[in-house]
């Protein structure tokens, strides 16, 4: 004798299994800790205030003839400086910022004797970076942004 299940029962049992499914997923995305996610910034409120003296460092950085440049290398990541600043002279500080965990996030002040910041390896680890340089020259106030795969 062959065993027949009704339709209305399957139809209960698919939506009830849907049901669970979505239900897992919302507990497991709202109560456990690997699946944690987190703001950028814990004070977003007071970021959000300093914005506009971002923007017009970006802007002076907009303004320079030589561009600002990462590239990677044996021994890390190269910051190179526009090449008509004295290296001595240029002040500030390098931040990278890991978005998938904040506990790999760092900063490297800035003090050349050249145009050129190395940033060793063992400070990264593999993936997508935000790189975010604010420094100053002579006065003048530069910020730089940028996504960086290492």
């Amino acid at each position: 004798m062959k065993a027949k299940i009704i339709w209305p029962l399957g139809i209960v049992i698919s939506l009830a299994s849907f049901m669970i499914f979505i239900l897992s997923y919302l507990y497991k995305a709202t109560f456990v800790a690997k699946y944690d996610h987190h703001l950028v910034s814990e004070q977003y409120y007071k970021d959000e205030l300093k914005y506009q003296g971002e923007i017009n460092k970006l802007e002076n950085a907009n303004t320079l003839e030589n561009d600002l440049t990462l590239t990677r290398s044996s021994d890390g990541v190269l910051v190179h400086f526009p090449s008509d600043m004295e290296g001595k002279d240029i002040k500030g500080t390098v931040y990278f910022i890991r978005l998938a965990d904040e506990n790999f996030d760092f900063q490297e002040v800035i003090s050349l004797e050249n145009t050129t910041l190395l940033i060793q390896n063992d400070k990264l680890i593999l993936g997508r970076w935000n790189v975010k340089i604010d420094w100053s020259y002579q006065g003048t106030s530069y910020l730089f942004k940028d996504k960086f795969n290492y």
